[in-house]
């Protein structure tokens, strides 16, 4: 094992690839937060704008949502990261094409 942040099989992690790496899991994550806690208008009990549809949210709080999303995401990026540093599971360990 090396150093904090120090890969025994790439080297240390530059930043701006930990940054982008990062963005990957929050945009991804927004995906796994969002269909959690929606109610529609009818299930609040109130009415509907005309046109809306059935399954439109009644209520879309952005900044909770954010919130949510940032900590799914950070906590992902730490598994990924300590992964990098400390080599839990390697590219060899899922090359399933190997005889042996």
């Amino acid at each position: 094992m090396g150093r904090a942040g120090i890969s025994r099989y790439g080297g240390a992690m530059r930043w701006t690839s930990a940054l982008a790496i990062y963005v990957l899991f929050w945009a991804f994550s927004v995906f796994l937060v969002l269909p959690f806690g929606v109610r529609t208008t009818d299930e609040v009990g109130a009415e509907r704008v005309p046109g809306q549809a059935d399954s439109a949210p009644h209520d879309f709080p952005a900044g909770r949502i954010a919130v949510r999303v940032t900590i799914v995401a950070t906590i992902l990026f730490a598994i990924y990261y300590l992964n990098y540093v400390y080599g839990w599971v390697t590219p060899e360990m899922l090359d399933w094409t190997r005889a042996g």
